[in-house]
């Protein structure tokens, strides 16, 4: 049957059909405009565990995802597929995970990281990690030359690394746009060169990263802010507490995202890690802080930078975690902002 045939043998306001593909669409992964890359990654998460579980999380969520899109009319029509989910990957990170653990705690107990068994851990995580970012990188080149729109689902927040130096090869320059509680730039993070929490640090060695605009941030320490207001405006930074006190005081969201978008160059790559919203809509992530969006606050600021003709070229969504016994709160969250946001970075795409 040929996708045509599908769309027009579907019944997009039916029952999800778990036998179908990603949100219950009846399209193989080639037929799919829009791939989605699953990495089940969370080994140097330093709070909460879980996110590894993300991926499968959301795919299961999507079941229940209407697909009436307000913005983007019938996107469903173009199709969203999610990866093969790598079970290497998952393994290799739960093996991991433990290893982590040890050389954490052993930190916090005044153990030097350049003692003979901790630096085995490291040199171990860093070979693996170095590994996860070659996978990524290929895969996401892979789907980039079947001119395929990309996202990436994590796991925690440091797996987009091998995803941004596939974009540096592809299209050259391009900016990132974080959506994040966090800002992420710390180096080597306990020990760990590819921590989640470093993840636009090592953004930033990559030389077609022109600029880094961070939005949303609240949790960040000295040496962070630092490299902020020392980077000759590489990086720029909302921060939460700005944005709040500029509503507090009769601004609008609709001016704050205007001047967002005055720092965005033409081609932008999304990364969004869902702790930027407040933590009542993913109170199960790995490290939630108080504050952040709603939802529609973030779509809107997307919908505004699609209408203002910019090019979103590939995004992720990461540290999705599923809550304890089987609460799928987060993952519904996640699922839906998922389905609208592939939609509008799609459209910004001109697909």
């Amino acid at each position: 049957m040929t996708k045509e045939e599908k769309i027009k043998n579907f019944d997009a306001n039916g029952i999800g059909q778990l036998n179908d593909g990603l949100f219950g669409l009846p399209f193989t992964l080639d037929e799919c405009d829009t791939v989605l890359i699953p990495v089940p990654w969370e080994v140097t998460v330093s709070y909460g565990g879980g996110t590894a579980n993300g991926p499968e999380a959301i795919i299961k969520a999507s079941y229940q995802v209407d697909l009436y899109d307000p913005l983007v009319l019938n996107a469903w029509k173009k199709g969203i597929g999610m990866d093969v989910l790598p079970a290497e990957i998952k393994e290799k990170s739960s093996l991991l995970r433990e290893s982590a653990e040890n050389y954490i705690n052993a930190l916090a107990q005044g153990e030097d990281e350049n003692n003979s068994e901790l630096k085995e851990i490291s040199t171990r995580i860093k070979k693996e990690c170095l590994w996860l970012n070659d996978y990524i990188k290929n895969r996401a080149l892979h789907f980039l030359n079947k001119n395929k729109t990309v996202g990436l689902i994590g796991g925690d927040h440091s797996t987009p690394l091998g995803m941004m130096q596939a974009l540096s090869e592809k299209f050259g320059k391009f900016t990132i746009l974080q959506i994040d509680a966090h800002a992420d730039l710390r180096n080597a993070f306990e020990g760990f060169e590819f921590s989640h929490a470093s993840i636009m640090y090592n953004a930033l060695k990559i030389k077609e990263v022109e600029k880094i605009v961070q939005v949303g941030i609240r949790d960040y320490c000295e040496e962070e802010l630092n490299l902020i207001n020392t980077s000759n405006g590489r990086i720029k930074t909302f921060f939460d507490r700005d944005i709040k006190y500029a509503l507090f005081n009769g601004d609008s969201w609709d001016r704050i995202c205007n001047r967002i978008i005055k720092e965005l160059p033409q081609a932008i790559y999304l990364s969004f890690d869902i702790d930027g919203l407040d933590p009542k809509l993913c109170p199960n992530t790995g490290t939630p802080v108080a504050g952040g969006f709603e939802t529609e606050q973030v779509l809107y600021l997307l919908e505004k930078i699609v209408k203002s003709g910019r090019t979103i070229i590939a995004f992720d969504i990461n540290e999705v975690c599923p809550g304890p016994d089987g609460d799928d709160w987060d993952a519904n969250v996640a699922a839906r902002l998922l389905f609208r946001i592939s939609n509008l970075v799609n459209l910004s795409q001109n697909k």
